[in-house]
């Protein structure tokens, strides 16, 4: 078989491929390079990669034509590099595409050179992105924002396992907003909307970035919070009903203030994390029975106004 075969196999695939030689000359450049970058192969053949005609990027904005030239590493050592980079467009814009450098070698075994195939990352990215969009669809409180009930169930059993695996600790903190149904009669249930939100956002200022706060039905939440005892357990919790406490709701000339009402329990040795949001449960209805406004943790209570 000729070269014109292998030029032709060549252009035929939807991959971009492209040769150096040891100098970085470019020796060819397929149709599907051509079509990638905009760049034909007239535009690009004879270049070298120190003219720097693609400008090849990283995800950290490094340039990498130069010192930093996987193609060049390749030629050095003989190893096969895959990387997520960035190609500059003849049209100006940057091309996510995923890259695959190979040596090329002679009759000896002698590197003479050596190919890159790359493809568009861009539908990779895409579908990345919807993929997100579709777990916080799924996993996410539409009105509030946070963790949805399912949300919940999941990290529930995901730290269940750790409690189980590795006897990681966690806390369990439920909040309840006191009489809400009021709100609802009083001011209407647009009004309570935005009370819920605003609840669910004050819950959540006062939590750590690896805490979860969820929604876990009408005006109740449930917070999930790792590596926590008793004692700092009751802090958090308290600061939370400080917070609810001491944040309102501007409605038209009135303003709309709300309580809530906390239980809490930390995991025990041997306990599975269904029983950990027991107590937690049992220590709500413990706050409610108080007078509301409350924080009640298994084996600790501090008391609001």
């Amino acid at each position: 078989m000729d070269n014109r075969f292998y030029k032709e196999l060549l252009d035929s695939i939807t991959e971009g491929v492209y040769f150096l030689n040891l100098d970085q000359e470019v020796m060819y450049w397929n149709k599907a390079a051509e079509r990638l970058t905009g760049y034909s192969a007239k535009e690009v053949l004879g270049n070298h990669c120190s003219d720097n005609l693609l400008r090849h990027v990283d995800g950290q904005g490094r340039q990498l034509c130069g010192q930093n030239c996987p193609m060049a590493a390749t030629m050095r050592d003989g190893e096969v590099r895959e990387a997520d980079i960035y190609l500059h467009h003849k049209f100006g814009h940057r091309v996510p595409i995923l890259v695959r450098s190979s040596p090329m070698r002679d009759e000896n075994g002698e590197i003479v050179g050596a190919v890159e195939v790359f493809s568009d990352n861009s539908k990779n990215i895409d579908v990345l992105k919807e993929m997100e969009k579709l777990r916080q669809e799924v996993l996410s409180d539409p009105l509030t924002g946070v963790g949805n009930r399912r949300y919940a169930d999941l990290t529930l059993r995901q730290l269940g396992c750790n409690l189980r695996e590795a006897e990681d600790s966690f806390g369990v903190i439920f909040a309840d907003i006191d009489h809400f149904k009021r709100v609802n009669d009083t001011w209407g249930h647009s009004a309570g909307d935005r009370v819920l939100a605003m609840v669910a956002r004050t819950l959540g200022a006062a939590l750590r970035p690896l805490d979860i706060n969820c929604r876990w039905g009408g005006e109740e939440f449930v917070i999930f919070i790792p590596n926590i005892g008793s004692r700092d357990l009751a802090s958090v919790a308290e600061r939370m009903r400080m917070l609810v406490e001491s944040t309102w709701l501007d409605h038209g000339h009135q303003r709309i203030r709300v309580t809530a009402s906390f239980g809490g329990a930390a995991s025990r040795r041997g306990e599975c994390a269904d029983q950990v949001l027991e107590r937690a449960d049992a220590q709500l209805y413990l706050s409610k029975q108080a007078g509301r406004n409350r924080v009640h943790i298994d084996d600790r209570k501090t008391s609001g106004k």
